[in-house]
């Protein structure tokens, strides 16, 4: 049987040895817990990310392409009086 002085200094004891987060290195229960992406997971946003950019080239490309089919074709049709009506 334990004296209760006993029992008070043994909780006093266990809990003291029990280690505390300091402040200077402390994160939110959020960032402890957060989850890292897998290395798969990394490299197929980066191939996504990289064929979404290719895509939106390859489209401007495209656009520039039509405007200067457009330029032309306006010019082709200035010089052959193809766009004046007659009366």
């Amino acid at each position: 049987m334990t004296t209760y002085e006993y029992n008070e200094w043994w909780v006093k004891r266990i809990n003291d040895n029990v280690s505390r987060p300091s402040s200077e290195n402390s994160q939110s229960i959020e960032e402890h817990l957060r989850v890292v992406p897998s290395e798969l997971k990394i490299i197929k946003q980066d191939f996504e990310r990289r064929n979404i950019e290719k895509e939106k080239n390859k489209a401007e490309k495209d656009l520039d392409d039509l405007k200067t089919d457009y330029k032309k074709l306006r010019l082709s049709i200035r010089t052959n009086g193809l766009g004046k009506t007659s009366e």
